[in-house]
């Protein structure tokens, strides 16, 4: 005869727990370059595509490495190492070496065409977590203040071709970002809406081609598909507004010579 008991089952832990970072309850930047612009990251809250105030859009860039001889696992391990290099010119990433689950990261982000503020700064200082990595994906997360509310997964698979006679059979490897966000507040918002938007698009499709030329695929031109996942706003996420990074990055930036004379006064 059995014995039968209340107490729960023991729950195993996940094979992938290692992949996923732990919860915080803000964001600590660790040790990074002195170069950069370290604002509106550390403390932070996560900031998912619920937390946001704008239309919640699903955008995916993917490229198709033709004729490269390379897995899936390889083009992540080479991406997770040289994140920030396939970026446009003015942008730049300070998290260290590598991507792993938990790393915090500073963004020093440029406008468009490679714009700084007067005196070189970044026209917006922000950051992402890393939430999830494995040998085939990685996951960002944003904090308060970025332009968006969301997440990006950047991922690569292999897939054939069914526009290609040459390639319906064989295997080809492909490089995907993908983008579940939203406008954080009213003032990126307007921005957005106002054709800023399309700046998301140019940046990760130059990321994607400059990636593809490093493993020798030059001309193919990346995918683009875009989902408008809800439409409406969320009047009660107005209040993010408060945390704006353009905003304070902007007012760091106008306040330098204040804290020139303050360095000359000690």
């Amino acid at each position: 005869m059995s014995e039968s008991t209340n107490q729960p089952a023991a729950q195993l832990p996940s094979r992938d727990a290692a992949n996923w970072a732990k919860p915080v309850d803000g964001l600590r930047v660790g040790d990074i370059s002195p170069e950069a612009t370290n604002l509106n990251v550390e403390g932070k809250q996560l900031s998912g595509p619920l937390a946001g105030f704008g239309q919640m859009w699903q955008k995916t860039y993917r490229i198709r490495l033709s004729g490269a001889d390379v897995t899936p696992e390889q083009v992540i391990k080479l991406w997770k190492e040289n994140f920030a290099t396939f970026w446009p010119k003015g942008n730049r990433f300070f998290g260290g070496v590598g991507i792993e689950p938990g790393q915090v990261a500073v963004l020093n982000l440029a406008g468009p065409g490679g714009m700084n503020a007067p005196g070189g700064g970044p026209l917006i200082s922000t950051g992402i977590m890393v939430i999830y990595a494995d040998d085939e994906s990685f996951s960002f997360m944003t904090p308060q203040g970025h332009m968006f509310a969301g997440m990006i997964t950047f991922s690569a698979e292999r897939e054939t071709n069914p526009d290609s006679e040459a390639e319906q059979t064989a295997l080809t490897t492909c490089a995907q970002v993908q983008a579940l966000v939203r406008a954080s507040d009213p003032i990126y918002e307007i921005g957005f809406r106002l054709g800023l938007l399309k700046e998301e698009d140019i940046f990760w499709k130059y990321t994607l081609t400059a990636l593809a030329d490093f493993f020798g695929v030059h001309g193919e031109e990346p995918d683009l598909k875009i989902v408008l996942v809800d439409p409406k706003v969320q009047w009660a996420q107005a209040k993010n507004v408060w945390h704006n990074s353009a905003v304070r990055t902007g007012l760091y930036t106008l306040a330098a010579p204040v804290r020139w004379l303050r360095s000359q006064a000690n």
